[in-house]
């Protein structure tokens, strides 16, 4: 058995007020004054994973199969940036062990929302819910998350393959 760790650091500023984008973490909306700014939906949750599957695996990051230079992903749901990404991951006798996943955010409160996010990555991942943590931290006040100015997000995949 192959094992393989990657890493995952994703970072949008608030930007987009939600009648014109809804704020997306992890494949959930949850409900804010306004959305992330970025190329597609914005999900930072989303893209840190995408970034550790794709380093896991040594596919590159999302940058290089999703660029933002590239108007087929403008304003796509990042959960096909995901299913894309596991589906390379497939063809080459990947499968997931296990994500983890740190949200860092003053506001919106992150918490109530774990579950209804977690229920979301497993389905999408077609994988059982125990292989896919997600937590939520605030920076007590401090930089631009703690100022309530944007939300970054870090991830961490575990990939395995026989031989």
């Amino acid at each position: 058995m192959t094992i393989r760790v990657g890493i995952g650091y994703d970072v949008h500023a608030f930007a987009v007020p939600v009648a014109q984008r809804p704020l997306m973490i992890g494949g959930v909306t949850i409900p804010y004054e306004c959305g992330l700014a970025g190329h597609s939906d914005a999900d930072v949750l989303l893209h840190a994973l995408v970034d550790a599957l794709l380093g896991a695996a040594g596919l590159g990051d999302i940058g290089t199969h999703f660029p933002s230079s590239d108007s087929r992903w403008r304003d796509a749901a990042s959960s096909a940036f995901l299913t894309h990404t596991l589906d390379l991951l497939k063809e080459q006798g990947w499968r997931i062990g296990n994500v983890d996943a740190t949200i860092v955010a003053e506001h919106p409160r992150m918490t109530p929302h774990i579950p209804a996010i977690r229920a979301q990555l497993a389905e999408i991942m077609g994988a059982p819910l125990d292989t896919v943590s997600v937590k939520a931290k605030t920076t007590d006040g401090l930089g631009f998350t703690g100022r309530s100015e944007g939300i970054a997000c870090y991830a961490i995949a575990l990939i395995e393959r026989e031989g």
